[in-house]
């Protein structure tokens, strides 16, 4: 069109269409980023960067029952274990004895599951 200046350049609250492609959605929160906020901005002496290599013990928390030992003394292979917990229910997240989440069981292949993360515990991080 003749009217419209060549050198025309989009208004600066427009996206160019191979920057729309770059921006993501902005991530949920993860765990770490729940620990970082509960901390505050980080000048309180904090270094998490020394933490990270250190190991935790995971455990993925089927469900839990209890038993009197003269009963636990009768399991033996093919003995079935009632849980608390139904099927379908998260299952619990524990690192190091505590609760940190809870998630879906997810199959990954014929041999393995894994957990999807479903939320996230808030007490967990506000604790000092």
């Amino acid at each position: 069109m003749a009217d419209e200046p060549e050198d025309k350049k989009p208004d600066e609250t427009e996206t160019a269409p191979e920057q729309a492609e770059q921006a993501a959605p902005e991530a949920e929160e993860t765990v770490m980023d729940a620990m970082m906020s509960s901390r505050g901005d980080g000048k309180d002496g904090y270094n998490i960067d020394a933490m990270l290599n250190v190991g935790l013990n995971i455990q993925i928390v089927l469900g839990r029952t209890r038993m009197p030992i003269s009963q636990l003394l009768k399991l033996s292979r093919g003995s079935i274990i009632e849980l608390d917990k139904k099927i379908g229910e998260p299952v619990d997240i524990v690192i190091n004895d505590r609760l940190v989440a809870r998630g879906d069981l997810v199959k990954l292949d014929e041999e393995r599951v894994g957990v999807s993360l479903i939320e996230i515990v808030k007490d967990y991080v506000s604790e000092k």
